[in-house]
């Protein structure tokens, strides 16, 4: 029992780290629990940081889990991560460079150019879906050397384009090589770094995402205009080679099945993980703990999915689990473990603990979880969020290649993509608003409501947004209609839309790894298909639009779309925890799913 006072209001540690817990809602936890009963049982040896807050998720002992890295290992992994973020974003908008020069040359139209972009949309998009089942069976470093390798193709295809199909073909690869970082590398920060830190750290995802897309144009613009457009592919080319042979050897495996291991919560789930459904007059009723007579009672009730589909799971645990977990009914000590050396750390492929010969089965069962991701409300949010960025940014981008190089403006290729730099700007004061001082918020207004946490504190952040985008979308889209030569007022509205940019990527990425912390993958890999089947779809019909209703008035529209659809996380705000109280079960289920495959 438990020693608190019957004055004293108890706690249970395990209703925020536990998501088999009753009483466990995916993303809310308790950041402030700083001292833990011994006689809770499951809770007992949660670890936390420094200052107090709850470590999730929480490490196990052993130097080869990526939580447990040293400072060096995960800067440098980290900076990895930023970098084939901004490379492969760089390399998906090199193409708008060489505008110009396909018009003048090939006759390659705007508009198939345009083509080319909403094909490395899918490409993008449909290259998530396809290689996330790799990152679960194999290790996450195998699908950066297809992408990167892809990305290859890709560059050199470019280079030698001569005609449209060219054009429009190469992009298919170069947008495959990016899906890496629309999820790939999300997992990766997840792997290494703790729950509270993401803030932070997606900070800088976005920013490298802001400097590949804003200022990988206006390198390959000056490429263009100094060099030859083709150029602008074989420096690609020349950088991929070198960064897949960086990623060969300097890149390790994050991939580690902490489930084997002694945490702060293996009381509890090694009795769930081995099969074992009744252990000291406990049993699972769905995903609550009940006593052993409660269970005779409810013995002719037709079973849960949820409980059907966790008894699968055990019943396939007890065949895969570990031989010392077998015979000793206990998880690794990881304590006692050496590191591994270093081939092992930069093996291509490190198969999963529960891969099945080749995982041909697995590959395609990963393949439908990642679809029943669409599920869940706050993957909806955050695609469309960040969905609606990309859309943005294929309408101003066709308008600085339609509108800029003609008169009154008469901008050469490094004019045109100068045009990037106050968006960059505005990206990264974005960046910073959204991400670190978001995290430093989430804290401060979790302290004064008992140290409860909800992942919706960040969607506050959006303010500024609803306010701040659609300005900017009506400054540049009047100077650009009005044919105000004066840079100011297009520049400046460029700059604001980039804080657009910047601050609703980190909302829609932040909101989504807090709310479901145990499915980053999946979760990432719909709102990429979300995200990039808008950008798409805009990139196809955007120039039908401005055709149609005349460039002011559509940058007027697209600026009411912006307010509504940022408008969006009020509702959420309100209604974001009722449901993900409603989808806990479909979650857990998923989670059981996923590591029972």
């Amino acid at each position: 029992m438990s020693s608190t006072s019957e004055n004293e209001e108890y706690i249970d540690p395990t209703q925020y780290t536990d998501i088999y817990h009753k009483d466990y809602v995916p993303g809310t936890i308790n950041i402030l629990l700083e001292k833990i009963d011994e006689e809770t049982g499951p809770g007992t040896g949660l670890k936390t940081s420094k200052n107090g807050m709850i470590l999730m998720p929480q490490p196990s002992d052993s130097p080869n889990d990526p939580l447990n890295w040293s400072y060096l290992r995960k800067t440098w992994h980290f900076f990895l991560m930023a970098y084939i973020t901004a490379f492969t974003a760089a390399t998906s908008n090199m193409a708008g460079a060489a505008s110009d020069y396909f018009l003048d040359n090939f006759n390659i139209s705007y508009n198939q150019q345009n083509t080319g972009a909403g094909v490395l949309f899918l490409g993008i998009g449909w290259g998530t879906l396809f290689l996330a089942p790799f990152a679960n069976l194999y290790g996450r470093k195998i699908s950066y050397l297809i992408c990167i390798t892809l990305g290859l193709f890709g560059a050199l295809w470019f280079g030698v384009t001569n005609n449209a199909s060219d054009a429009i073909w190469s992009q298919l690869f170069v947008g495959i090589s990016e899906s890496c970082a629309e999820a790939q590398v999300q997992l990766s920060l997840s792997d290494i770094f703790f729950q509270h830190q993401l803030g932070s750290v997606l900070t800088v995802y976005i920013m490298a995402t802001s400097i590949g897309t804003f200022l990988g144009p206006l390198i390959a613009g000056y490429i263009a205009d100094l060099t030859w457009f083709r150029w602008a592919g074989f420096t690609a080319l020349i950088i991929s080679f070198g960064t897949l042979v960086v990623f060969v050897v300097g890149c390790e495996e994050t991939y580690f099945d902490r489930s084997l291991y002694k945490t702060g919560l293996s009381v509890f789930k090694s009795r769930e993980t081995y099969g074992m459904m009744e252990l000291d007059g406990i049993v699972m009723k769905d995903d609550t703990v009940v006593s052993v007579e409660e269970k005779e009672k409810e013995k002719d009730k037709k079973p849960s999915d949820l409980q059907n589909v966790l008894s699968q799971v055990y019943s396939n645990a007890n065949d895969n689990v570990d031989e010392y977990a077998k015979d000793n009914l206990d998880l690794i000590d990881g304590s006692t473990e050496k590191i591994k050396s270093y081939w092992k750390r930069m093996a291509i492929i490190t198969p999963a603990s529960n891969l099945r010969g080749w995982g041909f089965k697995q590959y395609f069962q990963y393949l439908l979880l990642n679809i029943k991701m669409f599920a869940f409300p706050a993957v909806w949010l955050s695609g469309i969020f960040w969905g609606w960025q990309d859309v943005l940014l294929s309408f101003y981008l066709t308008i600085e290649e339609d509108n800029y190089y003609d008169p009154p403006w008469n901008y050469s290729d490094a004019a045109v993509a100068i045009m990037n730099v106050p968006t960059l700007i505005g990206a990264v004061i974005g960046c910073l608003y959204a991400g670190i001082l978001s995290d430093y918020f989430v804290v401060w207004l979790s302290k004064k409501r008992g140290g409860i946490y909800e992942c919706e504190y960040r969607l506050w952040f959006s303010i500024a947004v609803f306010f701040i985008s659609p300005a900017g979308l009506l400054m540049f889209g009047i100077a650009s209609a009005k044919n105000f030569t004066n840079w100011r007022c297009a520049y400046v509205g460029l700059g604001l839309i980039g804080f657009g940019w910047g601050c609703a990527g980190d909302i829609a990425m932040a909101y989504l790894m807090d709310a479901y912390p145990e499915m980053v993958l999946e979760g990432m890999v719909c709102t990429s298909l979300i995200n990039n089947n808008l950008a798409c779809i805009f990139t196809f019909t955007c120039s039908d639009w401005l055709s149609a209703s005349g460039l002011q008035n559509t940058f007027i529209a697209l600026a009411v779309l912006t307010a509504f659809f940022t408008f969006l996380a009020w509702p959420m705000y309100i209604y974001g925890k009722r449901a993900r109280k409603w989808s806990k079960d479909r979650y857990v289920a998923c989670i059981a799913l996923r590591d029972g495959f």
